[in-house]
């Protein structure tokens, strides 16, 4: 890719400071993370868990102090934002503290939705700051977030590139009128193979049990993603009707294949290692991390979204009940919302862009990229891409145990 080639934002200041960063690489990473006939809208239900939002303090009761404490503390999973490795630095968290005089603290400090929350639960529900102005959690936790009454409504006066949103995410049911959250990156689960070690290919779930692959095989820790795959691969609608039978059958055809032997292993982000050391071949996967894994390794693996569906999820940002600097925050979504500034993330990141007009800036950044599906998502794709369904808080206790009770955690 050529650098002098890369689009800048449409705000000439902006547009200055990102320059001003030099030139420098992208490593194509993304962590676990729109348009078409079918869109997002239908696909983006509410996949969080019921909540009260009694002891919540109001969040109208919480001083900003933005305009006296110039600083924005934002919390997100790891590798999941343009990182300059010669530098050790943010490039366009630098441009937008350059910007706007407000300096960022950026951690990689959620490492699962439910870890995280079981953090920051406590505080959240006496309306105290946690210390993060801006918290980046999956579609199910953010709406469970949401209903609690854990996070403040935004100011969309300050975020005028919220409009930048495309369209199909703009009325998701688990943020009526998207009033606390913004997306921050959307993408698959599906299924991934090395092609050279597995030639024929695969088309389904099914192909997973292939008894050459005994032992070779890893699966998502997240239960929506693998519970969600097995479960379109036995019909079931997983945005649908559906109760403890249908889910049952999945865990049980999970346990199977664990204590047999084929699945090598249940694992987050780490699984890409034992794709790298070829300890595994094949398995239930995120859609951005082999995008990343084969620019980085000459294009050894396959991603498809099986003929029986594929999960579809997003991240989205929220400013906490107790976060004394939300106009701070909003600054720092605005700056994110930029479609220029988008489409530099989207290069890192490799998830599917939630920002109208980042496929057209990404045409100057790396033009082999715009025509990736896995960014920049076809009809034909999100047509086969599903959002687990919503959980009641009881039914979220009980499948959950069973999920972990049948991959042995």
């Amino acid at each position: 890719m050529s650098h002098s080639q890369r689009r800048l934002p449409q705000d000439p200041q902006v547009r200055a400071l990102v320059q001003a960063m030099g030139q420098r690489s992208y490593s194509r990473r993304s962590v676990l993370s729109t348009a078409g006939a079918l869109g997002l809208t239908g696909l983006l239900a509410a996949c969080g868990t019921g909540g009260s939002s009694s002891g919540t303090k109001n969040a109208e009761a919480v001083k900003d102090i933005s305009s006296s404490d110039p600083t924005v503390n934002w919390a997100n999973w790891t590798l999941y934002l343009d990182y300059d490795e010669k530098t050790k630095t943010y490039p366009t968290l630098d441009a937008f503290t350059k910007q706007s005089g407000i300096k960022a603290n950026y951690v990689e400090d959620i490492d699962g939705n439910d870890s995280y929350y079981g953090k920051v639960q406590g505080q959240l529900k006496a309306g105290q700051d946690i210390g993060q102005d801006i918290i980046t959690l999956t579609d199910w936790m953010a709406g469970r977030l949401i209903r609690q009454g854990y996070t403040q409504e935004l100011n969309l006066a300050n975020i005028p590139n919220s409009a930048n949103l495309l369209p199909s995410l703009q009325e998701v049911d688990f943020d009526p009128g998207r009033k606390h959250s913004l997306t921050w990156q959307s993408g698959y689960a599906g299924i991934a193979w090395n092609k050279k070690a597995f030639p024929k290919g695969m088309k389904s779930v099914e192909d997973l049990w292939d008894p050459s692959l005994k032992g070779r095989i890893t699966v998502l820790d997240e239960m929506r993603d693998t519970i969600g795959l097995l479960m379109m691969q036995n019909g079931v609608d997983i945005a649908g009707d559906w109760g403890e039978n249908e889910f049952g059958a999945a865990t049980d055809l999970l346990r199977k294949n664990i204590d047999n032997g084929q699945i090598r292993q249940v694992k987050g982000n780490s699984y890409k290692q034992d794709f790298i050391s070829g300890d595994a071949i094949a398995g239930i996967v995120w859609s951005g991390d082999i995008v990343q894994m084969n620019f980085e390794n000459d294009d050894q693996w396959e991603f498809i979204i099986p003929e029986a569906g594929g999960t579809l999820w997003s991240d989205n940002m929220m400013v906490p009940v107790g976060s004394p600097r939300k106009t701070n925050a909003e600054k720092l979504m605005d700056f994110y919302y930029d479609p220029a500034v988008a489409a530099e993330v989207a290069a890192y990141v490799n998830f599917i862009c939630p920002v109208e007009g980042a496929k057209e800036e990404m045409e100057k950044i790396d033009p082999e990229l715009v025509g990736n599906p896995l960014i920049f998502p076809t009809g034909e794709d999100l047509a086969k891409a599903h959002v687990f369904r919503s959980l009641e808080a009881d039914e979220e206790t009980s499948l959950n145990s069973e999920f972990q009770s049948a991959i042995g955690a």
